[in-house]
Parts: C-alpha cells; structure tokens; sequence
C-alpha cells in the first residue's frame, strides 16, 4: 500500500487523535473511545487502518512501557477491525453500539490469549474471571459511545477522508 504524504498526514492525525482520546480517558477504568474510532476509521479507511492501529500500538507502547499486555495490543484492535469490515454494511448505531459492547466484554478474552502459554489454562480462566467487573465497564462503555457517536463520527469521517485522501 502506497501512501501519499496528504494520506500519511490524514492517518497521523487520526492516531494521534486515537492516542489523545485514550490517554484523556485513561482516568476511567476501561472507559475508552479507542474501540468506536477503529471501527469508524475501519470503515473509512479500509486496510489502511492497520496503519494507524499499530502506530497507535507503538505509541501506547513509548507512553505505558513495553510488556506482555502490549502484545495483545498488536492483535485485539485488528480482530476488532476486522470484524467492522464483516459488518461493514450495517448501518444502525444500535448494531454498532451491540458490536462494540461485546468487543469491550470480550476484551479480557481477548488479552489473555498471550498468557496462557505462559500461566496455563486455569489461572489464564482465573485472570479473566477476575477481571469480568472491567469487562462490564468496558462493554457499557463502548455501547454508549457507539450508540451516541457513531453517527456523528462516521458522517464526519464521510466529508473528510475523499477530500484528505485523494491524491491527484
């Protein structure tokens, strides 16, 4: 994928505005606006939101210190891109809010992928278990944020992206 230096720039801003949201947030537990703009950045930019997911990742990363969780940072937000895309055609924020509700509870899932080579099957099931109380936060979270957001977000990123990203 080829980019021009008006697309690079687009998709700079768009990760630093996915960094700042996070990091403004970071106060709430598991209450983050990371989830709703992968999903609306998905859908406008397609593949090329992989470059703003792991620039995001790397930035995360230089802020929080590099560790386990980071790498479950390299794949949660491309599972949750991918699954926007398969969804790509739904058009109700209530879908949208659902989707991104049950991304946010799946999210502890989701992390403890990458533990349990480590700690094995039962304390992996313990971590998460443990953890459900944030999952629920983060569920409730992303639902609200989708649900009041999404169209707003997705009309705006509908005006910006044709004029940000053609290159003639």
């Amino acid at each position: 994928m080829k980019l021009h230096v008006r697309e690079l720039v687009f998709l700079a801003l768009c990760t630093a505005v996915l960094f700042v949201s996070q990091v403004a947030l970071a106060f709430l537990p598991n209450i983050e606006l990371v989830s709703l703009l992968v999903i609306v950045y998905t859908h406008a930019f397609r593949r090329k939101v992989l470059y703003i997911i792991y620039a995001f990742t790397l930035l995360e990363g230089l802020l929080y210190g590099f560790s386990t969780w980071w790498l479950t940072y390299l794949y949660v937000w491309t599972v949750l891109a991918l699954l926007a895309w398969a969804f790509r055609r739904m058009e109700s924020p209530l879908g949208w809010a659902i989707l991104s509700g049950a991304f946010g509870l799946a999210f502890g899932a989701l992390c403890e992928l990458v533990y349990l080579p480590i700690i094995g099957w039962r304390a992996s099931v313990a971590a998460w278990v443990s953890g459900i109380p944030f999952d629920l936060a983060h569920c409730f979270g992303n639902f609200v944020a989708a649900l009041a957001l999404y169209r707003p977000l997705s009309r705006l990123m509908e005006r910006l992206v044709p004029r940000a990203m053609s290159c003639k």
